[in-house]
């Protein structure tokens, strides 16, 4: 048996046309499609196949239909006998990576990251907050950079550390910007501002972590049936209280997907797989080790190739 790692994109892979496949392929997809949208108490569906992409961007619905296009994916590599050895997903996918790994059920994750999106939304006003990609510098300089910077009375601190070369800052707008160009003189290839809503993964999403924690508190968590890989730690877990713990400090930490991905790649994988829309995720596993073996599972047809690697001898 061939061993695997399951890794979920997060927030920014969506795009119009997400799932549709799928949907049209299977009775149980387009089941927990609709009954997504009925949950959630929008046309989600609509907007995943029909856009308009700036309603689909909204954080608030780019989470659900992230969460649901990729969690659908994992139900039928499970039809299929394909489990998991282990999951992560980054940010907003370590949810879609909780649902693969029996922690949360789907419905219960949906309603989860629909509130998680809404206080992401609501925790700085539009335009106060920023994230930027900082391309071709070490993280010991940009950590430097940013705290000299926190120094001056402005926030700004690292969000991802998503592989060699490439690590997302966050904060205010002021304070990316300042960062931005103190790292392009310090030898950055490039720091382009990210077309988000918020500062994700910097301590400004404290208030927004601290409303959420009530919700969370009311979901039913389980312990994982696989090692969940978590944001904040790069280290897997499986214990419900643990998984609580750092679902919360994850909407103010760091993404450590590099960390992450060296992590599992010592435990002797045969391959590790995206699962969900887009490939950005095996374009980072592919940065930190060109010869791990990757899919992108997107379509019907990525998933059929997947299949059949899977199941030969």
């Amino acid at each position: 048996m061939k061993k695997v790692a399951f890794i979920f994109p997060g927030q920014g892979s969506q795009e119009v046309g997400m799932g549709e496949a799928f949907f049209e392929q299977s009775k149980d997809v387009q089941s927990q499609f609709l009954k997504a949208d009925e949950l959630l108490g929008v046309p989600l569906t609509e907007y995943m196949f029909e856009g308009p992409v700036e309603t689909l961007t909204k954080t608030e619905n780019a989470q659900p239909a992230l969460l649901l296009t990729s969690a659908s994916i994992a139900g039928i590599l499970k039809e299929n006998g394909i489990q998991p050895n282990m999951v992560a997903g980054h940010s907003l996918g370590e949810y879609s990576a909780l649902v693969a790994a029996n922690a949360i059920s789907m419905e219960e994750a949906l309603q989860l990251v629909q509130t998680r999106g809404r206080l992401m939304e609501e925790a700085v006003p539009t335009g106060q907050g920023s994230m930027a990609a900082v391309l071709g510098l070490e993280a010991e300089t940009i950590e430097g950079v940013t705290s000299e910077i926190r120094d001056q009375g402005e926030i700004v601190e690292v969000a991802n550390y998503n592989c060699p070369g490439q690590i997302v800052i966050s904060g205010t707008k002021a304070g990316v910007d300042k960062a931005c160009e103190q790292l392009k003189e310090r030898g950055a290839k490039r720091a382009l501002p990210l077309n988000v809503s918020g500062p994700f993964h910097s301590r400004l999403m404290k208030p927004a972590s601290e409303k959420f924690q009530q919700t969370l508190g009311q979901a039913a968590i389980h312990d994982a049936d696989v090692p969940v890989y978590a944001n904040v730690t790069a280290q897997p877990i499986k214990e419900e209280n643990k998984i609580y713990e750092l679902l919360i400090q994850q909407l103010y930490s760091p993404v450590r997907f590099e960390e992450t991905l060296r992590n599992m790649m010592e435990e002797d994988l045969d391959a590790i797989v995206e699962v969900g829309n887009g490939k950005v995720l095996s374009g980072l596993v592919r940065k930190v080790n060109r010869r791990m073996k990757t899919f992108a599972i997107q379509d019907p047809e990525s998933l059929q190739s997947f299949i059949e690697w899977y199941k030969e001898d």
